[in-house]
């Protein structure tokens, strides 16, 4: 973190479509149940988002409600950013499109893509832009609608995503929390961990790739959740020692809400509480 003074939280906003596709639905298209994705997820029901509302809409709806809480004016945001996989469209950015709808000043915005850490990135490099000072209020947002992606016949993957949006107005200035650092890190090495095989230029959209399913999601979900815990609990630490805390002093962790066991692991390995953990998963009431 640079020497300025730290980001201040202004305000926060989410919003997700009104949808719900519980796991008795999905039961109905695939092989799995319910008792299937609550023991082993702690996933109860997913929203999704309806054919015509696109990732820019779901991040909208977020906005609104973050520079409401903000209580700011959309004109006094000079910074963007949009962290997401599942744009509208190639280009331009959702970011532009976002800025477009909520009638912000022409300004600098871009998307980021990070898959699910892409709103902490996001936060990161907003945080980075303001203190160099030129820029004042930042709207950052995490929106995906993963259902345009999602293999509706894999239980190994519709079972585990859906759409939604976040947002969070940042400044130098005003009243909220203060963002006191950040530790980002990425490791390339086995891309099909997590990957969409196709629409990039290594494998560009054909009739091919759509037979074949390409375009969709692809997990290999038992190394993701080995890799998840032991990533998420080193950069807990190192972040925690950088800033001179002690995981006692800890009083709330906010993890990946992605699967009820990681967040129960990584309790276990960091050794705080389970209920010092936010968890929205079923299993946890």
């Amino acid at each position: 973190m640079s020497g300025s003074a730290p980001s201040i939280l202004r305000g926060i906003g989410s919003y997700v479509p009104v949808r719900k596709v519980d796991n008795q639905e999905l039961s109905q298209k695939v092989d799995t149940s319910d008792e299937w994705i609550r023991t082993r997820t702690g996933i109860k029901e997913r929203r999704i988002a309806e054919d015509n509302e696109s990732t820019s809409d779901l991040a909208l709806e977020a906005s609104r409600r973050a520079i409401a809480d903000a209580g700011i004016s959309p004109k006094e945001i000079d910074l963007v950013l949009v962290a997401t996989i599942t744009p509208d469209m190639a280009f331009p950015s959702t970011a532009c499109l976002l800025q477009h709808k909520l009638g912000i000043p022409k300004v600098a915005c871009f998307d980021l893509e990070a898959a699910c850490s892409g709103f902490l990135y996001a936060l990161d490099v907003a945080d980075g832009m303001l203190s160099s000072s030129r820029y004042k209020c930042a709207l950052v947002v995490g929106a995906e609608k993963l259902s345009s992606i999602t293999d509706w016949d894999d239980r190994t993957t519709c079972v585990l995503f859906g759409d939604g949006a976040g947002a969070a107005v940042l400044a130098k200035q005003g009243q909220g929390a203060e963002l006191l650092g950040f530790q980002c890190g990425a490791d390339g090495s086995n891309p099909t961990l997590l990957h969409q095989p196709a629409g990039g230029s290594m494998l560009p959209a054909s009739s091919e790739t759509v037979e074949t399913g390409g375009h969709f999601l692809k997990m290999n979900g038992r190394e993701i959740f080995k890799s998840a815990v032991r990533v998420m609990e080193r950069a807990a630490t190192e972040l925690l020692a950088k800033h001179g805390f002690d995981k006692s002093e800890v009083d709330h962790v906010i993890p990946h809400q992605a699967n009820a066991r990681i967040v129960e692991s990584l309790a276990q390995r960091l050794e705080i509480p389970l209920d010092r953990f936010y968890c929205n998963l079923h299993k946890y009431g």
